[in-house]
């Protein structure tokens, strides 16, 4: 049986200790049906529709919580943070993304630079990195 992204969502969430409940279900529905950067009081207007007094900071928690397990793919855009449903949840798709500094939309790039950065670092352990390019989309021009 192969599950649905939120439903291995919802599973990692479990054996990390989360209980599973409706908000979260719906907030990581939200973000992988827009596929793009959301900031947390867009998903807590959405959320407010279906539980009025849902507590801003309550989203704001899960949402990082949601990025330190590797569920959400996180960016500080023009000042404020947001988030994304992580586009490779296997992580087996190494990748960078263009993203709309207007509207969040988000790009895949194939392409990585860090070839030619391993080469500038001679006897350095690169642990990790983020790519990404900014700019707007094609619809926010």
């Amino acid at each position: 049986m192969t599950l649905t992204k939120i439903e291995q969502a919802m599973v990692t969430l479990k054996e990390n200790g989360f209980k599973h409940t409706k908000k979260r279900e719906m907030m990581l529905s939200y973000l992988a049906k827009r596929n793009r950067y959301i900031a947390a009081k867009e998903i807590h207007h959405y959320l407010d529709d279906a539980f009025p007094g849902v507590s801003y900071d309550t989203i704001y928690r899960n949402l990082h919580d949601f990025a330190e397990l590797g569920l959400l793919e996180e960016t500080d855009l023009n000042g404020e943070m947001k988030f994304r449903f992580h586009c490779c949840q296997d992580g087996q798709h190494h990748h960078h993304h263009f993203i709309c500094t207007v509207c969040g939309k988000t790009k895949e790039l194939d392409l990585c630079p860090m070839d030619y950065f391993a080469e500038q670092l001679p006897g350095c352990v690169i642990e990790g990195h983020r790519f990404e390019i900014l700019g707007r989309c094609e619809d926010c021009q």
